[in-house]
């Protein structure tokens, strides 16, 4: 699978493509030569997002997982930047228990493009998977203008 990196301030994220989707973020990516079109859409879109000028992705992905792990996905997908939700907020609109939901962001194969960060607990910031863990979040939240609710 070819994959591009792009260092931001959250880290160097690499970014894997399968079948013309995005399949898969992770920390620490490496570079393939020759980069794809939709590698090198998903690299500006990616920095455009780390400089403040893009708030929407706007990208084939592909879930590779459950039904209700892609479900999950796309509800967090669909929370607008700068917001969040809890992980019961999305078990109650998907008919899922909160922790199941949990499970499924913590699953999530493309975090920060689909936003997993914008997703916590009922009484706290909840966990992170990537690379700094809950740091990582809080950055991302902080970058989004979430920070509000961290103070």
């Amino acid at each position: 699978m070819p994959m591009i990196a792009v260092d931001t301030q959250f880290g160097r994220l690499g970014l894997l493509e399968e079948d013309g989707a995005i399949t898969r973020l992770v920390w620490e990516g490496e570079d393939d030569e020759p980069d794809t079109p939709l590698l090198q859409e998903a690299a500006a879109q990616l920095r455009a997002y780390g400089a403040g000028q893009l708030h929407q992705f706007d990208l084939p992905l592909w879930v590779n997982g459950s039904e209700m792990q892609r479900r999950v996905c796309d509800a967090m997908f669909a929370i607008p930047f700068g917001d969040t939700l809890t992980y019961g907020d999305i078990a109650s609109e998907l008919g899922y228990s909160a922790q199941s939901v949990g499970q499924a962001c913590g699953g999530n194969p493309i975090p920060v493009i689909i936003p997993c960060h914008r997703v916590l607990g009922a009484t706290s910031l909840g966990g992170f998977s990537g690379d700094g863990g809950i740091e990582t979040k809080v950055a991302l939240l902080r970058h989004e203008g979430a920070a509000g609710l961290l103070i």
